[in-house]
Formats: structure tokens, C-alpha cells, sequence
């Protein structure tokens, strides 16, 4: 079984790895993404710091002109050999070393802005993906892989987190330097600064060219890093798995694939980009070259005003200036590229489709009501695979309800049904006499306990764990509940007894300890009705019969559903409901349904016959 297990998770890792697809999209161009990001950026408090880090960039940018401009003129006082003015001089020293200070810190305090925005508004995307993730339903999520989903909000929002970053640091800066360098050029020679115009879209021209190429590839890398994940996920998560059956060598294949592709397709990705820096370079060295020669032929009078030395001393200085900004903007847009492919896999994920909301007003049963009732139930996964059908059910308040059958017959898919983890496809079910669709997801679930066959701890004592069932419960209690589930013992046999943490998924626990501490859970919170789905499977079977009597109890006057393949645990059930293909095929007490000879009793002697041998 555990062997079929394996191989099956095997297959859907190699699926997710060759697939790397998101089930969703939502935007599927850069400039939808790159709208979506700036609404978010022109929230208000986030306006605010937008608008103050233009300011600070101005400040910058300014003062930092303002030095070509002052060591020009400290040039020109530089008459000759040995004939320096040291009196005019003194003034421009003074104010280039202020004006390097202030903008010095201007750019610094830009910084702590633009930090503060930039991990601010990935922070609110990533809480809202976590938040919708929470909204979304079982049909959306089940498809996904683990792995790809914690990749998107982990490693996609650092990258863009890098992304908006540098753009935040780098494009402000970029566009008033530009803007500003055009001015102070013009000023000084609008001749030489209108061939330097001329020149200046050569930069902007190549960066698209390879932005256009490089997005494509930072969306595969951002894929391909999610099925990276995935499969570590897979494996890391079922080692003991791995080790026993000796998968070893398979599942470092398989890392191994997902891995080179990813390495193929960051290479690429990094490969273009990094074409940006040097191609913008050499356009730029051509406009310097170009300012030098046409600077040179005006100081000597060739064409021109004729510059002084000094005149051109500073013109170089801001035509470098000027093309730097191109420079770093193509760097900038090369790294969005790798940002807004992260962004657009956060909001696929975000814009997946959520769960129905809420009726407003809502419904609500009687308090103790536990009637279900199930009319005319269809449901399937998948269009093409039909499950459930004309199903029918009525059952009474405190009714133990057995459901028995085979595998895929349909048992575990009604209690989801039930609890609303997925919507019927037509007829309805009642609880109390209303429609469940009637009431609010939260108020229906309250209703139930339930303890299923797969356990799930999270990250604490213990304690935190039994007291999910009742986050206001005493010590006193949680110990009752741990002791009326048999889980009392072996909790004080810990190191630190209800106060030992346990890692993640329950540590180092075993299955049956860590089914118990389920089961305390729910003894706990005393629910009105209650959901058993296999919920001594990993149970010895000495516990087993002492858990079942503590069942017993808590059932009494409650109505419940025991979901289970051992028929020896559903024999004192009220009514027992045999399945097969979707639809109830045989209905009664155990007693009944053997000397009925039909289906049940063909399994029930199956099982003893097998219990037997064994």
C-alpha cells in the first residue's frame, strides 16, 4: 500500500515537473501585471511615500548637478600655470563639498523610503495571496501542487520584492537626471545637447528589444523554480517513504530534471538581461565620444559659442550623466522582467477563483438540531467521471450513520460534501431542516467534529494542539480531553508533558499518538454532531476498543457519521449505509444486513475471513 503510495506521488511530482503550468492565469502580459502593481503603489499611505521619495530624488539629483556646474567654474579660475584665483576658488570648494553631503543624505533617506514601500506593498500581496488561498475552494486547490504554491508566495514575492526595489531606487533618479542634465545641458550648448538627443534613443531601442526576449524566459524560470520546489516538497516531505522502498536513486532523477530545467532557463534568463548592461554601454560610450569631439572643436572655435575648458569640463561630465540613467534604467527593466513574471504567477494565484460567498442574511438551525437530510445529491470531481447520483438520505437527530464500501465508492466524498468543502452539482442537503447553502460555511462547520484518518499537527506544545478544539479551554479540561482519548499517558511520558513542542506535522510522534491528540481535540470541543472518518485506523487495537467506548459516550444524543473499512467498529451503529459507485446500494443495522446476504455481508465475511488467516 505504502509502495503504491510512492509510486503514485512519484508520478504527480513528474507531472508538476514536466506540466509547471499554473491552473490559473491571471494577466498574461507584462504591462497588465505592471498596471496592476502600480494601483497598488497609488494607495494612499503608499502615495505619500511615493511622493516623498520623488522629493528626496530631486534633491539628490539637483545637488549633483549642481557639481559639474561648481567644479566648472573652479576650473576656469585656474588661469594659468601658477595662476590660480584661490579667492574665487574657495567659495565653489566649500559649496560642491555641502552640496555632495546633502545629496548624499537625500539619497540615503530615499533608500529607507523606497525600502519601506517597496517590502511594504509585498508584504499586503503576500497576505492576500495567503488570505485568498484560505477563501479559495478544494476544487481550486487540490490541483495544485504544494510546492508550486509556497514557491509563488516565498520565492516569487522576493523576487519581486528585488524587482520593485531597485526600479523604486534606480527609475526616480534616473528620470530626473535626465530631465535635469537636458537643462543644465541646453544651458551651456544647445547644439552639442540636441546631438546628444539625437543619440539617446539608441539605448532605449536595444533595452526593449531584449526585454521584449528576456520576459519569456523569467516567466519559464519562475515556473520551473515552482516544480523545482514542488518536487522537494514531494520528497523531503515522504522520506521514510523514500528510504524504505529504496527511491533514492529515482527521486534524485527526478530532482535532478526539475533542477537542470531550472538551471536551463535561469541561465537563458540571466543570460539575456545581462546583455542590457553592456549593449546600452556601448551606445552610451558613442554619445561620450561624440560630446568629447564636438566639445573640443567648440573650445577651439571650430563651431559652435566656443566653450571654455571649464565650459567643458562640466558638459562631458553631464552628458555622462545623461546616458547613465539609460544605462541603469535598461537594468531596471531587465530586472522587472524577472519581477513582473513573479507578479503575475501572485496574482494567478490570487485571481483563482474563490468560494461562493456567504448568503446574506443567513440561516440557522435550531441549537441541537443535527437532522440531515440528503435529496436528490449529484456530484462528480471531474465532468467526465460521474460519482455520486440521485443519492437520497434522511437522517434523525442522534443517529449513529455507519458508511461502509469500497474504495471510491463515494464514503469520504459525502462528508465534504456535508461540511461544504465542495458544493453538490444539483439537489441539496439540509442541516436542522436548512439548506446548507443557506448557512455560513463557518456557523455549518462549527456544528461538527471531525477526526479523519489524516492527521494534521501544527508547529507547538502539545497543549496548543489539543486546545484547537477549544481555544478558551482550561488545563483542567485539556487534560480531561487527553484522558477521555487515551492520550494522557503518553503525553506525560514526554520530556516536557503538555507543554512539549512538537514539530512540524507532529515530529517524531507516532501515527496512533498523533491520531489521539486529533481525537483529544475534538473530545475537547463537545460538538454538536460529529464526522469519524477512520478515526481509529492508526489506532493498536487495545486503545482501539477504549477509544471506540469514549466514542460511544460522546455520541449519545449527537448525530454522527462513522466513516470506516473495518466493519468491527460500525457494528453498534443505528444505521449502516453501503455504498458502491456513488449510490446506496443496501441500508440497516449490521444484524439486518448480514441476514440480508447481500453486498455487506459479502465484505463483512471477506474481512473476517482475511482477519482470520492473519
Amino acid at each position: 500500500m505504502k509502495k503504491r503510495t510512492l509510486q503514485a506521488k512519484a508520478a504527480k511530482a513528474e507531472k508538476d515537473a514536466k506540466a509547471a503550468k499554473p491552473a490559473q492565469r491571471g494577466a498574461k502580459d507584462s504591462v497588465g501585471t505592471l498596471k496592476k502593481l502600480l494601483k497598488r503603489l497609488s494607495g494612499r499611505g503608499r502615495r505619500l511615500l511615493a511622493a516623498l521619495s520623488l522629493l528626496l530624488a530631486l534633491v539628490s539629483v539637483a545637488l549633483s548637478l549642481l557639481i559639474p556646474v561648481l567644479v566648472g567654474r573652479g576650473i576656469d579660475c585656474m588661469i594659468g600655470m601658477g595662476r590660480v584665483d584661490f579667492t574665487a576658488l574657495k567659495p565653489y570648494l566649500v559649496w560642491i563639498g555641502v552640496s555632495a553631503l546633502v545629496s548624499g543624505a537625500a539619497s540615503y533617506l530615499m533608500g529607507l523610503v523606497n525600502n519601506r514601500i517597496t517590502y511594504g506593498m509585498v508584504k499586503d500581496i503576500r497576505t492576500e495571496a495567503f488570505d485568498h488561498i484560505q477563501s479559495m475552494p478544494l476544487s481550486e486547490l487540490d490541483p495544485r501542487p504544494v510546492g508550486d504554491t509556497v514557491s509563488r508566495l516565498i520565492s516569487d514575492a522576493d523576487q519581486l520584492a528585488d524587482g520593485l526595489l531597485l526600479g523604486f531606487s534606480q527609475l526616480f533618479t534616473g528620470i530626473v537626471t535626465i530631465i535635469g542634465t537636458l537643462f543644465f545641458m541646453l544651458s551651456v550648448d544647445p547644439l552639442i545637447t540636441l546631438a546628444v538627443v539625437a543619440l539617446s534613443p539608441l539605448s532605449l531601442v536595444v533595452a526593449r528589444f531584449i526585454a521584449k526576449h528576456s520576459y519569456k524566459s523569467f516567466r519559464q524560470q519562475a515556473e520551473a523554480r515552482g516544480a523545482n520546489t514542488a518536487v522537494i516538497d514531494e520528497y523531503i516531505g515522504e522520506q521514510k517513504l523514500v528510504r524504505a522502498f529504496s527511491y533514492e536513486k529515482y527521486s534524485k532523477q527526478l530532482f535532478d530534471k526539475t533542477n537542470l530545467n531550472l538551471e536551463k532557463h535561469a541561465v537563458k534568463a540571466t543570460f539575456l538581461s545581462s546583455l542590457t548592461n553592456p549593449s546600452t554601454r556601448f551606445v552610451n560610450s558613442i554619445i561620450y565620444a561624440a560630446v568629447a569631439v564636438l566639445g573640443a572643436l567648440s573650445v577651439i572655435g571650430v563651431i559652435g559659442g566656443g566653450l571654455t575648458v571649464g565650459g567643458l569640463s562640466a558638459f562631458l561630465s553631464y552628458a555622462n550623466q545623461y546616458t547613465k540613467p539609460f544605462n541603469e534604467i535598461s537594468g531596471v527593466i531587465a530586472e522587472l522582467q524577472g519581477a513582473l513574471a513573479c507578479a503575475e504567477r501572485l496574482f494567478a494565484l490570487m485571481e483563482a477563483p474563490a468560494e461562493t460567498p456567504d448568503p446574506v442574511p443567513s440561516e440557522t438551525p435550531a441549537e441541537g438540531d443535527g437532522r440531515v437530510e440528503f435529496k436528490d445529491v449529484a456530484f462528480s470531481y471531474s465532468p467526465e467521471r460521474e460519482l455520486i447520483k440521485d443519492f437520497s438520505l434522511n437522517v434523525k437527530n442522534g443517529q449513529r450513520i455507519a458508511i461502509v464500501g469500497p474504495t471510491g465508492c463515494g464514503k469520504t466524498t459525502l462528508i465534504n460534501l456535508i461540511m461544504r468543502f465542495y458544493d453538490v452539482d444539483s439537489g441539496e442537503i439540509r442541516l436542522g431542516g436548512v439548506e446548507t447553502r443557506r448557512m455560513k460555511r463557518s456557523e455549518l462547520r462549527a456544528r461538527f467534529g471531525m477526526v479523519l484518518q489524516d492527521t494534521w499537527l501544527k508547529s507547538g506544545t502539545v497543549r496548543e494542539n489539543i486546545a484547537m478544539g477549544n481555544k478558551n479551554a482550561t488545563d483542567e479540561r485539556i487534560i480531561a480531553a487527553a484522558k477521555r482519548a487515551h492520550a494522557h499517558g503518553f503525553i506525560t511520558r514526554l520530556p516536557n508533558g503538555y507543554d512539549t513542542v512538537l514539530g512540524e506535522s507532529g515530529g517524531t510522534l507516532s501515527q496512533g499518538q498523533k491520531q489521539l491528540l486529533c481525537i483529544a481535540r475534538v473530545m475537547l470541543s463537545e460538538p454538536p454532531a460529529l464526522i469519524l472518518d477512520e478515526a481509529t485506523s492508526s489506532i493498536d487495537s487495545r486503545t482501539e476498543i477504549l477509544v471506540q467506548d469514549a466514542f460511544a459516550k460522546l455520541m449519545k444524543g449527537r448525530t454522527s457519521f462513522i466513516v470506516a473499512h473495518r466493519l468491527s467498529t460500525v457494528r453498534d451503529a443505528d444505521m449502516i449505509l453501503v455504498m458502491r459507485s456513488g449510490r446506496i446500494i443496501e441500508k440497516g443495522t449490521h444484524e439486518e444486513l448480514l441476514e440480508r446476504g447481500g453486498f455487506y455481508r459479502e465484505l463483512y465475511e471477506t474481512q473476517f475471513a482475511h482477519e482470520a488467516e492473519v
